[in-house]
């Protein structure tokens, strides 16, 4: 039965919490009523109105989320018909808990007025004018501003929750964005590779070659199973990956351009430790760069530089253009569309800069800049 309340409670807080405030009223009202410890400010009313001012002041409470004038007003007329005063003391707190008056402060300097007159007329209490101002400020305009506090607690809780629920969405977007880049550059890298290798040997007829070309074609297979299967274990990790290569890497890419007919050549110059996140990072770059070579430039001559120096690291992958077609067959290559602005916001997360565009030979140049720390780089 506790665990049933307890759901229903929360589910329906709000509601709990006017029906209880409505039962409040009812129980300060009813019973003097009709023992007869009421009395009425300008007349002598009847017991039956009076029952019926603290029914109405009682209901309106139930109404106080949507508007406050039915539960100020009757809470004002179950004050001057039965001398009750609580069912003012709520409409104050609710009116601006529940932000429905917007010149508050005027709405209770009148229900403060109406509490001064009913408090001064009662017969159970002091005629002390003094003391009833005081009883007045602390049981209607208190409670209004206590009922500001609350709103303002309420809307500072929504609005951190909103901002967590937006660093959330923020968090798992830049999560999904990371994942579909890891996924482009592996699969596209490995399969570019493998069709391109599938293409000269379907046009070679020498045993050897076709051999060697098989073997690339495996390798670059289980290399790209490999870093999918590390990529399904951090999923949910900031960490790059076991498999995931850095920049040493980079020479050996290079090899893999030329075995597959690329024409490239490097410049390799870094001696540093780079952080395992820029050294994956500068790895990415030039593969996405020799991918797209592959794609729309297949027979130019491609220069790759990696060097770094001091704090920073600069990579750059540059063709000339020259021969869009020929050199390596007729092959079909994938085309995503997603690789430049994957490897842009992963730059972006490293704190560097990534530029692409033509060169004024007619080719096309990707560089890349990233700042890192010397001193902490020893984390791969």
């Amino acid at each position: 039965m506790g665990g049933k309340w307890t759901e229903f409670s929360a589910r329906h807080r709000g509601l709990v919490g006017d029906v209880l405030l409505a039962a409040a009223v009812l129980a300060f009202t009813i019973p003097t009523a009709l023992t007869g410890r009421s009395f009425s400010l300008f007349f002598n009313a009847p017991r039956w109105l009076q029952i019926l001012s603290g029914v109405t002041a009682g209901a309106s409470m139930l109404l106080r989320r949507r508007t406050a004038w039915p539960m100020i007003i009757a809470a004002a007329a179950c004050a001057a018909l039965t001398g009750q005063t609580v069912p003012m003391t709520l409409a104050a707190y609710s009116m601006t808990a529940e932000d429905k008056v917007r010149r508050w402060q005027w709405v209770a300097v009148a229900l403060m007025a109406v509490y001064i007159v009913v408090d001064y007329v009662d017969p159970h209490t002091d005629a002390f004018l003094y003391l009833i101002t005081v009883r007045a400020l602390t049981l209607v305009y208190l409670p209004a501003v206590v009922g500001t506090w609350v709103r303002e607690y309420r809307r500072m809780i929504a609005e951190l929750r909103a901002g967590v629920r937006l660093r959330e969405e923020h968090a798992a977007c830049r999560e999904r964005r990371w994942i579909a880049g890891e996924l482009h550059d592996t699969v596209t890298h490995a399969v570019t590779a493998m069709v391109l290798n599938a293409g000269i040997i379907s046009g070679s007829q020498d045993p050897a070659e076709v051999s060697k070309l098989a073997t690339t074609i495996e390798d670059k297979g289980v290399q790209a199973l490999t870093e999918l299967r590390d990529l399904l274990t951090v999923l949910r990790r900031e960490e790059v990956y076991q498999s995931a290569k850095g920049a040493e890497a980079i020479p050996g890419l290079v090899k893999d351009a030329r075995a597959s007919g690329l024409r490239v050549g490097l410049h390799f110059d870094i001696s540093q430790v780079l952080p395992g996140k820029i050294g994956h990072a500068c790895f990415r770059v030039v593969q996405e760069g020799l991918n797209n070579v592959r794609k729309h430039a297949p027979a130019s001559q491609v220069q790759v530089t990696c060097e770094a120096h001091g704090d920073v690291v600069n990579v750059s992958v540059v063709n000339s253009g020259n021969g869009r077609t020929g050199a390596v067959g007729e092959c079909p290559v994938l085309e995503s569309g997603y690789g430049l602005a994957g490897l842009r916001e992963r730059i972006i997360l490293t704190g560097g800069q990534l530029v692409a565009g033509p060169t004024s030979e007619g080719g096309y140049a990707l560089t890349v800049r990233v700042p890192f720390q010397p001193s902490t780089a020893g984390t791969a």
